[in-house]
């Protein structure tokens, strides 16, 4: 009796599940065939080694998504969370990233030439062997961000006064 029993349990709470799901909220989920556009939910999306130039994903949501070997040369990421994002090995010369929040985002190798982050959040950003030549960091929070070999030749540094000099591998001099 008793087995007969958590049987109809177990196919009452089946049964209830299944008319309760269609209603029940469905989490928000990033749909990476969407367009480019501002305010994006691009959110974990792979957009690895492809042609990206001039987008604007201004104020978009693109945490953790990857990048690498792409080409988002002059694309707009103004107010976008690129927290977690790979772009590694990435063209990106003339990208706007001003006021973004990069924390954690990856430019390994990245070309970042005149690229601006004036404002953005760079903390603990890997810059390694990224070219940032001309680049404007104005205002950008660096704390913990990894420079090793990056060239920041004629980069405006983050105090907005200083351009680093000729040979500037590593750090502003």
């Amino acid at each position: 009796m008793r087995y007969v029993l958590r049987l109809l349990g177990i196919a009452g709470l089946i049964l209830m599940a299944a008319l309760v799901a269609p209603y029940a909220p469905k989490p928000a989920v990033a749909s990476c065939i969407d367009p480019p556009k501002q305010d994006v939910n691009w959110r974990r999306c792979d957009f690895s080694g492809r042609s990206l130039t001039g987008i604007d994903v201004s104020g978009g949501t693109l945490s953790g998504a990857r990048f690498l070997r792409a080409d988002i040369r002059g694309a707009k990421f103004v107010g976008a969370h690129v927290d977690g994002a790979k772009f590694v090995t990435v063209e990106a010369q003339g990208a706007d990233f001003t006021e973004s929040n990069a924390l954690g985002a990856d430019f390994t190798k990245a070309n970042l030439e005149g690229a601006i982050f004036v404002n953005a959040d760079l903390r603990r950003v890997q810059f390694f062997r990224a070219n940032l030549k001309g680049a404007d960091l104005t205002g950008a929070r660096l704390d913990g961000a990894d420079l090793l070999y990056a060239d920041l030749t004629g980069a405006l540094w983050i105090d907005g006064t200083t351009r680093c000099a000729e040979g500037s591998i590593s750090l502003c001099k």
